[in-house]
């Protein structure tokens, strides 16, 4: 019974993050629970794939060992078919591209096998910042917000993970419409134990792998992703929040220069949080952020080169396509967030002059203005130092540069 209890509640957290923002939008007045980062760690943990320092139960632990040990036989059993696709530029780009994909999933699993305890401290609190009780006519406004805040990330989420079941359908599909393609991506296994023909009772059981994998990791990356995303959107809406309070500072107070200077030290210090967080933030996806951008700009060049080397082959110049569909929207996805970080945190600095008024305050309280102002001033960015920040700007020299090298691959192999 604790056993089926369990199943249960692991399924309740996979799905009722959903749930909850369709609760949300078809009730106007009802607030969201939880951030959509404390969601979306619940879901990872459903997976049974979130490695922190919390003590595990043996069946998920056996999980656990159980999920790893069949992405590395799945990326093992690649790696040694990619000499096979040697002199067939297709079948070699298709081989780089999952394996590129199978080394980014690696990542993301080291990372979080040293940082998840850090990722939850950050995640908790922007949980308690997020529930920070609002006073004054600020109020109404903040809960709009944070409410079209859940819903825009919840329905961006739906629509990726559409995307991404639409593309396993098509891999897992693929073996049974291409005659020269029996399993849903290329392997080689000794003793030829991928061949149908010869041992079909292996080539099941690998086909069977191959699709559980791809499935499980390519949803547990999803949820990954959108989880980090989501860690900077709730700072951006911390931000707004922030310059919401700001602009309404001076009506909540009125003309009390005691309760003034009491609410400019709290927003200031509220500031500061969001300022330690993000810095913390950049501090621990560093080197996840220069590993994300490297594959995004390698998918994107291979993806781009296929489409060109296939394009009298409209299935697999198709398969391209969503790849590369794929991967721009990944990259766009964070690229969009990362300037909305940044210009939200610039607004602060606006919001903050729109509220100061000389006619009212002492020059301790002008002072925490100037010192409020000076320090909004600096925007805060989602960046992977020594690389550029996540903006559409460096993303549109990424596309200019991959551009490029196709250009040039192309020449080279005409």
């Amino acid at each position: 019974m604790a056993k089926q209890q369990r199943i249960t509640g692991n399924w309740d957290r996979f799905w009722i993050p959903f749930q909850d923002g369709w609760a949300v939008f078809k009730d106007p007045q009802r607030q969201p629970r939880h951030i959509n980062a404390y969601w979306n760690r619940d879901q990872l943990k459903a997976m049974g794939l979130y490695i922190n320092s919390e003590r595990l139960q043996m069946t998920a632990l056996i999980w656990k060992y159980f999920v790893l040990t069949a992405l590395i036989i799945c990326l093992a059993s690649l790696l040694y078919g990619i000499p096979e696709s040697f002199g067939d530029i297709v079948n070699l780009g298709r081989d780089l591209v999952f394996t590129v994909t199978g080394a980014y999933i690696c990542s993301r699993l080291v990372f979080f096998a040293q940082y998840s305890d850090d990722v939850d401290m950050i995640i908790d609190a922007l949980e308690d910042l997020h529930h920070r009780m609002i006073k004054g006519p600020a109020n109404r406004e903040v809960q709009a917000i944070k409410r079209f805040h859940i819903l825009l990330i919840t329905a961006l989420q739906v629509i990726w993970f559409a995307v991404i079941l639409i593309f396993i359908l098509i891999k897992i599909s693929t073996p049974f419409y291409i005659k020269s393609q029996s399993l849903p991506f290329h392997v080689a296994w000794p003793f030829e134990l991928h061949n149908p023909s010869k041992h079909p009772i292996s080539h099941a059981i690998i086909f069977l792998t191959q699709s559980f994998t791809l499935l499980y990791f390519l949803l547990w990356l999803g949820f990954a992703e959108v989880m980090g995303v989501s860690i900077f959107f709730e700072m951006t809406s911390l931000l707004r929040v922030l310059s919401i309070e700001l602009r309404n500072v001076q009506e909540l107070c009125q003309g009390d220069e005691n309760l003034l200077n009491s609410e400019l030290c709290r927003l200031i210090k509220f500031h500061q949080q969001i300022i330690l967080l993000s810095d913390r933030c950049n501090e621990i996806y560093n080197r996840a952020f220069i590993i994300q951008m490297l594959v995004n700009f390698i998918l994107v060049s291979l993806s781009l080169l296929e489409v060109v080397e296939a394009r009298k082959d409209p299935q697999v110049a198709t398969e391209y396509l969503l790849v590369m569909t794929m991967t721009l929207g990944h990259l766009s996805f964070w690229s969009k967030f990362g300037d909305m970080f940044s210009e939200e945190s610039e607004q602060v600095a606006l919001a903050v002059y729109e509220a100061y008024d000389p006619t009212i305050g002492s020059k301790t309280i002008n002072r925490q203005y100037c010192f409020f102002i000076q320090r909004a001033q600096r925007p805060l960015q989602m960046s992977a130092s020594p690389f550029p920040p996540f903006n559409l700007m460096n993303y549109m020299f990424i596309l200019k540069q991959c551009y490029s090298i196709l250009t040039l691959l192309t020449n080279t192999l005409d």
